[in-house]
């Protein structure tokens, strides 16, 4: 899958890109001028102070994106950031709660 993986490329998402929230996630997206799109993940300490947990999420998001990178927009860089309250949530749950963000950014 294509990550975002440097701090100069979450940088810029931060700096230039547009937000959207809803009760768990936020979504941050910025146009790259390429033919796919890249993710990043940021799951805080805030969220959970076991490395295990946070890994968990950053897990089952990268598996989500995965199983939906056919309808998702190429050409575009994407932040997730997990919110506390996320990881009570099931896989299924949390599917339905990403997909309805990547909706409401028109990234599906």
């Amino acid at each position: 899958m294509n990550r975002l993986k440097k701090e100069k490329d979450f940088d810029k998402v931060f700096k230039k890109g547009k937000s959207f929230k809803n009760s768990f996630l936020i979504l941050r997206i910025l146009q790259n001028n390429l033919k796919e799109s890249h993710f990043g993940f940021i799951v805080s300490k805030k969220v959970s102070k076991k490395a295990i947990l946070r890994n968990k999420i950053k897990r089952r998001l990268r598996d989500i994106i995965r199983q939906n990178i056919k309808n998702i927009k190429k050409g575009i860089d994407v932040v997730l950031i997990v919110l506390p309250g996320l990881e009570k949530n099931n896989f299924l749950e949390t599917k339905e709660i990403l997909n309805t963000l990547l909706k409401k950014a028109g990234l599906v």
